[in-house]
């Protein structure tokens, strides 16, 4: 058995994600605590009020990866730990945090400036929409000559997701339906991310992607950059730095996981969004979640099984 934990990206978060972990253990209550010490930011009403401020990109990051680790911690201490790693664009941090990388701490003050900077870069001028049922190839023939519309994102077959201008993005999607495309869904982004609009960004962050000592990896992880898994971490902040502007090879780094035999996929976060990746990717794989303290005890059951089950 080769276990991933899967982290999900900016869109997934949502009011009272991981308020249970909050509420009953001491750890992740204390990393919450560190989260809001170091953004500034109040994280615990920002995760657990009704409040629209936590679709805002500055704000997004910094709770939703907070959200992430807490759960792992706990996942962690209940003995379950990863053989690999991998993210969605925001969730590519965390990921590298379950990979022993890079420290909690120095995640929160990068993704808070990521926050910033990716808000700042391009406020309201972008947008971002998943195509669901085309391929790359009759896609990127469809929006040719579309100027200011990118692919952002490979999530897995029959899903690509498209970025750039608001009004590039929203005519590339009345041009796609026109050309078969089976749905064009709008996302909770604010800005064109993953496109070469967003390369003096990414410029920006590595600036403080350079003030970070990343660790030696634990555990590799599958870089949305590449596609592929990544063994040594002089190259990580390279992939960070180019990954603001670049596509997301989700559905690749899915791919690469299971020929290195990960057969165990564990999300850890918000919803499912990952674990529907997993499905539509590959066969053969168990997908298991992790979005509430219950389901602690029911992965790490699991896997004591199928551990057993293998010896």
């Amino acid at each position: 058995m080769k276990i991933a934990f899967l982290y999900p990206g900016q869109g997934a978060q949502k009011n009272g994600m991981m308020q249970d972990f909050y509420e009953n253990c001491d750890k992740a209550k204390e990393m919450f605590e560190t989260a809001s010490r170091i953004s500034g930011y109040n994280v615990p009403e920002l995760c657990f009020a009704e409040k629209a401020e936590l679709n805002q990109t500055k704000y997004t990051q910094v709770c939703l990866l907070t959200a992430c680790m807490a759960a792992t911690e706990v996942l962690e201490d209940a003995g379950v730990k990863p053989d690999y790693t991998c993210g969605l664009s925001l969730g590519e941090y965390t990921a590298l945090v379950a990979s022993g990388a890079m420290s909690y701490e120095d995640a929160i003050k990068l993704v808070t400036v990521r926050g910033k900077i990716m808000e700042e870069a391009a406020p309201d001028i972008g947008g971002m929409s998943a195509i669901i049922g085309m391929d790359e190839e009759s896609l990127r023939a469809a929006i040719e000559g579309i100027e200011g519309v990118y692919v952002a994102n490979f999530n897995c077959p029959g899903q690509i997701v498209i970025t750039g201008y608001k009004e590039a993005v929203e005519q590339a999607g009345e041009i796609l339906k026109e050309k078969g495309a089976k749905r064009v869904i709008s996302l909770k982004c604010s800005g064109p991310f993953h496109s070469p609009i967003m390369a003096d960004a990414g410029k920006e962050l590595r600036k403080h992607i350079d003030e970070v000592a990343f660790a030696e990896l634990r555990a590799p992880y599958a870089a949305n950059l590449t596609g592929g898994i990544v063994e040594n971490s002089a190259e990580i902040p390279e992939l960070l730095e180019k990954q603001v502007s670049g596509s997301v090879r989700l559905q690749q780094d899915l791919e690469a996981l299971a020929k290195a035999g990960v057969d165990t996929f564990i999300e850890i976060g918000p919803g499912k969004t990952m674990s529907g990746f997993v499905k539509k990717t590959l066969t053969d794989v168990e997908i298991l979640n992790v979005e509430t303290l219950a389901d602690i005890e029911t992965v790490s059951a699991k896997i004591k099984e199928k551990a057993e089950a293998e010896a």
